[in-house]
């Protein structure tokens, strides 16, 4: 699924599941030490796509730490990005001479929480996905704005080391692609990116070419 919003040059591994003696790297540890059972097995598993993905690049041993902001470390010379969501783990990697940043995301597609909408987006988005919803219900547009914006955010971070908040973003959907005008100061007045629905998931991708 990850596969279809991304373009050639990233290298990617999804997994539907965990698989099983799945588990962190003892480096990895300290990061999942208080973790519930569930959360320490999503993090296994995105990890474990991540290295499945890194391997073409010769890192499939290495561990993936995480910084101040709990943003992965990669090895030198990588760039790239990991989600997780009930059922669905992946990670996308490439090489930082021919990508700058990769943000990926998954979520179930399924309408938010009562309320969330209203926190990630502005009026103008909020009436922009009523009309979504109204033409094409089979897709949960207000999920698929949570991801986008998240899937922006992850790809803004490593590019300006700044948060960058859900209103710091206007998001416009596409058949199959969205743009994301970033409304604070910005190396990139626009980031661009791409969706897809399938079987229960949402998935985006925004990846930054060097």
């Amino acid at each position: 699924m990850l596969g279809s919003v991304l373009p050639p040059g990233v290298v990617w591994h999804e997994s539907f599941g965990d698989p099983p003696g799945v588990r962190p790297l003892p480096e990895e540890e300290s990061l999942v030490a208080r973790a519930v059972p569930r959360r320490r097995a999503e993090f296994a598993t995105a990890r474990w796509c991540a290295r499945q993905a890194l391997s073409s690049f010769g890192h499939a041993d290495t561990p993936i730490l995480s910084g101040p902001k709990r943003e992965p470390l990669w090895p030198k010379g990588i760039v790239g990005s990991m989600t997780h969501c009930d059922g669905y783990r992946a990670a996308a990697v490439a090489s930082d001479d021919v990508v700058v940043s990769i943000g990926i995301d998954a979520e179930p597609d399924q309408p938010v929480p009562d309320g969330v909408l209203g926190a990630v987006a502005s009026p103008e988005e909020q009436m922009a996905v009523g009309r979504l919803l109204a033409d094409r219900p089979v897709v949960a547009w207000d999920r698929l704005l949570f991801s986008a914006k998240e899937s922006v955010y992850k790809a803004w971070f490593p590019i300006t080391g700044r948060w960058l908040g859900f209103e710091d973003a206007h998001v416009a959907f596409g058949d199959g692609v969205f743009s994301a005008r970033i409304l604070v100061d910005s190396p990139l007045p626009v980031f661009r990116g791409r969706w897809a629905a399938e079987g229960g998931l949402v998935v985006t991708s925004v990846v930054v070419q060097a």
